[in-house]
């Protein structure tokens, strides 16, 4: 008797890896308060937090209005998210993030400034802005303290690559702002490379953000002597077809 095999898509090499999701009392309160409301609803690839090919999403239904829209890559607990849609309610805001516990944290401060233009994705993010985002959208994008895979053997998990930056290009507006920020000299290195590369943008010498808050990350990096990193790039022309 022979066995039916079954047979799995090939699994892309992602950005993270699932950490447990031990949330607080608070934290579970939230998601199960909020999560409806204020997540974004779309069709899962195969993976887990994977995104499947679908249309883009419509931004004035999902936030009411047409308004510019920044989307975070890794929003984490909401700390940068939410300031920042606190300070510009003119202007919406997409988080775009894998763990649960942040995720809901996310939730909580969403809920206690009584903010309305800020929405949450849990999956992928490399899927997300692929699938979920349409060309020339983006008034900004953020890219603060992602994953460096400090170890060689791990660096093509890396977020910001070559292929990377050709897709955000794309999902950027002409003049929009791509915002970057990272601890790991290597990694900010490899980024200007990757950037410097992609023919529609250019890179913008700006400092430090001054809307990003500090955040645990940077503390972290200071407390270590790890030097943060901002980078700041403005797309300039219609970038070219992406790289595979």
């Amino acid at each position: 008797m022979t066995q039916t095999q079954t047979i799995r898509p090939p699994r892309d090499v992602v950005s993270y890896v699932r950490r447990g999701s031990r949330m607080t009392d608070s934290q579970r309160r939230w998601l199960e308060r909020h999560a409806e409301r204020w997540s974004v609803p779309f069709q899962a690839g195969p993976r887990a937090l994977s995104v499947a090919p679908q249309p883009a999403l419509d931004l004035s239904a999902l936030f009411g209005r047409q308004a510019d829209l920044v989307l975070e890559i890794g929003c984490g607990h909401g700390e940068t998210l939410t300031a920042a849609a606190q300070l510009h309610p003119e202007t919406d805001f997409l988080g775009c993030e894998v763990f649960e516990p942040a995720l809901a944290s996310t939730l909580g401060k969403i809920a206690a400034g009584g903010l309305t233009n800020v929405r949450l994705l849990a999956g992928d993010a490399q899927g997300a802005l692929r699938h979920l985002i349409a060309p020339d959208s983006l008034a900004q994008l953020w890219v603060f303290f992602p994953d460096p895979w400090p170890k060689t053997r791990h660096h093509k998990r890396r977020l910001v690559s070559a292929a990377f930056a050709d897709l955000a290009a794309s999902r950027l507006r002409l003049g929009g702002w791509l915002r970057l920020a990272t601890d790991w000299p290597d990694y900010a290195a490899a980024m200007v490379e990757a950037l410097d590369a992609t023919a529609a943008l250019t890179a913008v010498p700006a400092g430090r953000f001054s809307e990003r808050p500090e955040t645990k990350f940077e503390r972290r990096a200071h407390q270590q002597g790890r030097p943060v990193q901002d980078l700041t790039y403005r797309r300039i022309d219609r970038p070219a077809p992406a790289r595979p």
